[in-house]
């Protein structure tokens, strides 16, 4: 731009009528730009100031610093005004009315499945035991041999068990949560008291009463002393805690790789005997991977799903309804989904 007063005047001009026809703010950001950026008419008057004679800069400084306060007002108060008026329009098409009534908000709840892990969580923490929780994705190591479960074993074929590939990996998804009581032997010195809820996963069809992931609840104690009648009373209390106060419970002689002796425990519910879990004392086998002195420390586990134990103690005869998500399902316990 040549600098001269006629071209300055002209610029302002320019720049002003632009601001007064600015409809809206989209429209007066871009005017800006265009007059008082620094690539406007104006912003090139004041960079050619530099090539004015001395005795004309004083003089063309003072016309060019008007020109630009000016249109920077003019700014401003177009500003002020667009912003008014969008502030009147918005109060004006959003209002809301206070009169009408509210709505109450859905409200969501813990999946019965969650409130019974809560619960027995609770049940065997007042009882001094402590709530472990270990990787679901797991090594194979400690998920079969450390638990003396042999290479041979069926339990460690691919019709059973979820392998991660590449093979190689030795990793798996764990089949039950039996992992998480070796690790908690692995870090920690005798006295243990344990539960170790989660999930678990075994390559089944799902049916109306299999899932290839389901949740279980297992236990450990090691200590001085630790006998079958320990576990015994301790599973009375356990199922007369969650089933109710007349239960009984037998224990049936069976086999499991990590305990030893081994039994399946069943409690009598409604008229009839109910397979529950299995249970037996820790094999010394397993205790010694641990390093744990076997003439000194014994200690029993046990483990139960707790799908199973949620069916039973609501009468719930498809586990589906259990592991689809359906709200009408969780609401029809009275929780959450309001």
């Amino acid at each position: 731009m040549s600098l001269n007063v006629a071209d300055i005047s002209a610029a302002t001009k320019s720049a002003l009528a632009a601001i007064a026809a600015s409809s809206d703010l989209n429209e007066l950001k871009t005017v800006k730009i265009e007059h008082l950026g620094d690539k406007s008419a104006l912003s090139k008057a004041s960079q050619a100031l530099g090539k004015v004679a001395a005795e004309e800069k004083a003089q063309f400084g003072k016309i060019v610093g008007a020109a630009k306060a000016e249109v920077s007002a003019a700014f401003e108060a177009k500003l002020q005004s667009l912003e008014t008026e969008r502030d009147a329009r918005v109060l004006s098409e959003e209002r809301v009315d206070v009169t009408l009534p509210s709505t109450i908000p859905s409200v969501g709840g813990l999946h019965p499945l969650t409130i019974l892990t809560n619960e027995i969580s609770d049940l065997f923490i007042g009882l001094g035991y402590r709530v472990a929780e270990g990787p679901e994705l797991e090594a194979e190591w400690l998920n079969f041999d450390a638990l003396n479960i042999p290479a041979d074993h069926p339990a460690r074929t691919m019709q059973d068990t979820f392998f991660i590939e590449p093979l190689d990996s030795k990793l798996v998804l764990r089949t039950h949560t039996s992992p998480v009581q070796i690790r908690t032997m692995l870090e920690n010195k005798p006295p243990i008291y344990v539960i170790c809820p989660g999930r678990t996963y075994r390559a089944d069809e799902l049916d109306a009463t299999h899932t290839p992931v389901f949740s279980q609840v297992e236990g450990l104690v090691i200590d001085r002393g630790i006998t079958m009648a320990d576990l015994k009373g301790t599973l009375d209390y356990f199922a007369q805690s969650i089933f109710g106060p007349d239960v009984k419970t037998r224990l049936r002689p069976s086999f499991f790789p990590f305990t030893e002796p081994s039994a399946e425990v069943d409690f009598f519910f409604n008229g009839r005997w109910i397979e529950w879990g299995g249970c037996g004392m820790v094999n010394p086998k397993v205790l010694e991977v641990c390093g744990i002195d076997t003439t000194e420390f014994s200690g029993f586990a046990f483990g139960m799903g707790l799908e199973r134990t949620l069916m039973v103690r609501h009468g719930i005869t498809d586990m589906h309804d259990i592991v689809e998500g359906d709200l009408r399902f969780t609401r029809s316990f009275g929780i959450g989904g309001r």
